[in-house]
């Protein structure tokens, strides 16, 4: 059943989300950005956090033009979110669940500002902007080489998941529905860790990233 999929994959996860792991920089940088409510206040620390995040999920390596970018590329990434912060933007509140007509909407219009500010002109975009999104909204899966596959496959002949568009939402929007009680049961119990006490938070992982992990890691 792919209940049982789903939870016996993410539990594969989790296993390697010890402190020193690279997957844990999902926790770290989500952190962050969901509890520093003046993201410029240190806005190198909060360019580190996103900067050290996307190096641990690969975005710093081979061609990626980022790569030939030091962190402070990253400021006027960090300056937008502190205006969606200070403008109490709703795409701080979704996640799957409410995959609303307006809030798919948002999360794209959003994916097209950080795409604007962040990436060169010409330069691939869709797995990096994913990846942010991810862990500073944790409003959707990241779009990477796993998801893309496996979830291509999942939804063969109705998208390929190569953009982030109303299809492709709308389709992570019916992967949850189908899988609701599991996937709200996996991020009911799975919390963040602290960088500094090495204890769990009071931080829920999204429920996008519960699907991320579940895409990331599916054979």
């Amino acid at each position: 059943m792919i209940h049982q999929e789903i939870k016996n994959i993410v539990n594969q996860y989790k296993s390697q989300s010890n402190l020193n792991d690279r997957f844990t920089s999902f926790d770290f940088c989500y952190n962050h950005f969901q509890s520093t409510q003046d993201l410029t206040k240190d806005t190198e620390k909060s360019c580190l956090a996103l900067g050290f995040y996307l190096a641990s999920w690969g975005m710093y390596r081979g061609s990626s033009f980022i790569l030939q970018k030091s962190v402070h590329y990253l400021r006027p990434t960090i300056e937008h979110l502190q205006t969606l912060k200070d403008e109490k933007d709703s795409i701080w509140d979704i996640d799957v669940d409410n995959y609303s007509d307006q809030n798919i909407k948002k999360v794209i219009s959003t994916y097209n500002d950080i795409k604007n500010i962040l990436v060169l002109e010409g330069k691939s975009h869709v797995t990096l902007v994913t990846k942010v999104m991810l862990g500073v909204f944790g409003c959707i899966p990241a779009f990477d080489t796993n998801f893309c596959k496996n979830f291509k496959n999942l939804y063969k002949g109705t998208c390929g998941f190569t953009v982030v568009n109303k299809n492709s939402l709308e389709c992570i929007k019916n992967f949850y529905a189908s899988n609701q009680s599991i996937i709200n049961q996996l991020s009911k119990e799975t919390f963040t860790k602290d960088f500094t006490s090495s204890n769990k938070t009071k931080i829920n992982y999204p429920k996008a990233k519960i699907i991320d992990m579940y895409g990331f890691y599916k054979n």
